[in-house]
């Protein structure tokens, strides 16, 4: 798997290659204009110096860009590697001013530059190397997702067609004379220059002002397939790290465990379908446009209080709507300590759901975690104990896989059912519950009763 940073060390490898090769042609066009005094030739050198610089600037912003988040660069430092894109910029920008300058004063004292088959060689090599490094970079800046890769490229490529440019009007000065086709050559190449800096100072600043790289109408097919209620998408950054923010509407009594759920499959769905993401953020907002659920409501409250809910029921009498839970408390707790805690959970319950008239709460000791499993004869001497009750009160039940285990105050079991496919999940459930109650009731030992029910086909 390919790392952040093994893509940003990648990136400077890259970047470090092509500075040697723009160094190299930009030392040999300066000193060729220098020696036949062609305006082209000279303007286009300085660009190539140019590229130079910018790659230096990439480098600086790469290196910055690597690094991790901190407490003053929470969302990283990847704007690093857009403000080493926008010096890039700036720096065409400049060679354009400067090479128009060079035509001003070409024009007040029209000396025609002085060209030899030499200068044609060194041009030709210089284009050459150009045209490879442009495609080297464009080929390993779609590669590692790099912004400030694809935006040097499109400098190289600017530099190509100066080149060609400068090349095409050397030939027309040596072949006629005219100092006028080197002066326009050098326009050509300050057009080129500065179409070359509006590219990237247009994508860069899309950057900074926060144009979403991902459009929500992107976004939203991906994470439809979550059946999440998805009310917002929103993303920031480059494509090559990009912050996605996602708004999701849920019932307010769905838990912390629930949420979380919805937000990691979301990010896995995002991450397996587009590449270069920086960070997804999942944010919930409350809803519940039919009314609040009483059961999700009441285990949202008793969450919220650090208590376990079990067996929340609903139920309706002459004396208005009853709503019936388990509640597990710290077993350590005295009665009047638990009672009060419970007290408070009811009057949370009671004015979040006006509509229930009581609350009955059955109090319970929370089960302490297992410290340890043992496998001696006692453990054993129950177990067929546990099977021959079931077995002689519910023979119609396929009981396996029962599982014993030591706790700090007596046993905790685990067993399976299997019953048959065609009995409804509340029947099920029925006999679960009478097989919990029987063994209780039979073995005072038993701490904690868990019967997992299955279908005979399951």
């Amino acid at each position: 798997m390919v790392t952040t940073q093994n893509t940003h060390n990648d990136v400077q490898q890259v970047l470090s290659i092509t500075l040697c090769l723009n160094i190299s042609v930009a030392v040999s066009k300066i000193i060729l204009g220098m020696m036949t005094g062609a305006l082209a030739i000279m303007a286009d050198g300085f660009h190539s110096l140019t590229d130079g610089a910018g790659n230096i600037a990439g480098l600086i912003g790469n290196h910055y860009a690597s690094r991790p988040a901190d407490d003053n660069h929470p969302y990283g430092h990847q704007r690093f590697e857009t403000l080493a894109a926008l010096l890039i910029g700036a720096l065409l920008l400049l060679t354009a001013w400067e090479t128009i300058q060079g035509i001003f004063e070409r024009l007040q004292n029209a000396t025609p530059p002085q060209l030899s088959p030499l200068v044609f060689v060194v041009l030709i090599a210089t284009l050459i190397i150009n045209i490879l490094v442009s495609h080297y970079q464009i080929r390993e800046g779609k590669r590692l997702n790099s912004t400030i890769l694809l935006a040097d490229a499109e400098n190289t490529k600017a530099d190509v067609f100066v080149t060609l440019a400068v090349l095409i009007s050397s030939g027309l000065v040596m072949l006629t004379g005219w100092v006028w086709i080197d002066l326009l050559a050098a326009l050509i190449v300050v057009g080129l220059i500065g179409k070359a800096a509006w590219s990237i100072l247009m994508q860069t600043g899309l950057v900074l002002v926060d144009t979403a790289p991902y459009e929500a109408d992107e976004l939203h097919p991906l994470v439809a397939e979550i059946q999440a209620d998805v009310i917002r998408t929103r993303s920031r950054g480059t494509r090559d790290a990009a912050h996605i923010d996602i708004d999701v509407r849920v019932p307010p009594e769905m838990t912390t465990d629930q949420t979380n759920s919805i937000a990691y499959a979301i990010r896995q769905q995002l991450q397996q379908n587009l590449e270069g993401l920086e960070a997804v953020d999942v944010h919930f907002v409350p809803h519940h446009p039919n009314g609040r659920d009483t059961v999700l409501t009441a285990r949202a409250y008793a969450d919220a209080r650090g208590l376990s809910t079990h067996e929340v029921q609903v139920s309706h009498d002459a004396q208005g709507c009853l709503l019936e839970m388990h509640v597990e408390v710290p077993a350590n707790q005295t009665l009047a300590e638990a009672h009060t805690l419970v007290s408070a959970l009811e009057a949370d319950v009671t004015h979040a759901l006006p509509e229930i008239d009581r609350i009955v709460t059955h109090i319970e000791p929370k089960p302490e975690t297992i410290i340890s499993e043992t496998s001696n004869e006692d453990v054993l001497e129950i177990e067929a104990q546990i099977l021959t009750i079931l077995d002689t009160h519910y023979a119609h039940v396929g009981w396996h896989d029962t599982r014993l285990q030591a706790t700090p105050h007596g046993y905790a079991l685990s067993i399976h059912a299997t019953l048959p496919a065609s009995i409804s999940v509340e029947a099920a459930h029925t006999v679960a519950e009478s097989a919990e109650t029987t063994l209780r009731a039979q073995l005072p030992k038993l701490q904690r009763v868990t019967i997992h029910t299955e279908p005979y086909d399951h």
